[in-house]
């Protein structure tokens, strides 16, 4: 059992390895050189080569079998930078929404199906939800999930459950559908349990210049603390205009 995982953690840093040495020269690398450089053998240098080539991380040119960073890691980047730049925009923004609610405060983005928790600024109350970053949950279980779903086209769901077929989840569809047009029509949406038992989260969604959705601003906190005028007239509303202005960052402009 050791061995086995000490040589899957050696794979994956020749793995690493040989793409840093491959972005960071200035002519394509070929398996000699590679081998050289990461010492391995050359036949199993060509395994690893030929596994990222069919990933799309790597390029082959068949002419002289050299290689090059491949379109996949070219997205990969730009997908790092555009959410370095999305979360650089909205940290001001959460941290300005904890300094007035004293609650922790989430940027959220959809990937498929599953809302994921890219960034926080936490709460120092003495009782407050376990931290959600990094962490996956299906988009009809939170605010953030379904305040992004609400502003997908109008056969998200349907889709959704013919990718899962048989799976599908103990949520009735057709009362979700009517709850996502109303959120869609209030601009926000709120969750109570979805999370864990005794949590709220309130989530806007955020726009761009064209009125897509990059995902969604989410106050979090315990249900005692998230009721009444308290949602209503101070964290809702709050809510909505600091989406606003974080949206205006990226061209977005309200009706």
């Amino acid at each position: 059992m050791y061995d086995n995982k000490r040589m899957s953690l050696l794979i994956i840093e020749k793995t690493f390895h040989a793409l840093e040495l491959i972005s960071s020269a200035a002519e394509p690398q070929t398996v000699q050189s590679l081998a050289s450089q990461l010492h391995m053998g050359q036949d199993r240098t060509h395994t690893l080569l030929n596994h990222l080539t069919k990933r799309g991380f790597l390029d082959k040119d068949k002419g002289n079998s050299s290689y090059r960073i491949g379109v996949r890691c070219i997205s990969f980047a730009q997908i790092i930078t555009s959410n370095l730049t999305f979360l650089k925009y909205a940290r001001p923004i959460m941290q300005s929404l904890e300094k007035e609610h004293d609650e922790a405060v989430y940027i959220a983005v959809l990937k498929e199906t599953d809302v994921i928790f890219l960034d926080m600024v936490d709460t120092e109350q003495p009782v407050k939800v376990p931290a959600l970053v990094g962490r996956r949950f299906p988009f009809f279980s939170n605010a953030a999930g379904k305040v992004i779903a609400a502003c997908e086209p109008r056969d998200y769901l349907q889709r959704y459950l013919e990718k899962i077929g048989r799976k599908r989840p103990a949520v009735d569809f057709d009362n979700f559908q009517q709850e996502l047009l109303t959120i869609r029509n209030l601009g926000v949406a709120v969750d109570n349990d979805g999370l864990g038992e005794q949590i709220t989260s309130v989530a806007v969604a955020i726009k761009d210049y064209a009125g897509k959705v990059l995902g969604a601003l989410a106050l979090i906190g315990p249900t005692a603390r998230m009721v009444g005028e308290r949602l209503e007239r101070e964290i809702i509303p709050s809510m909505v205009t600091s989406t606003q202005l974080l949206s205006s960052r990226f061209g977005y402009a309200a009706p």
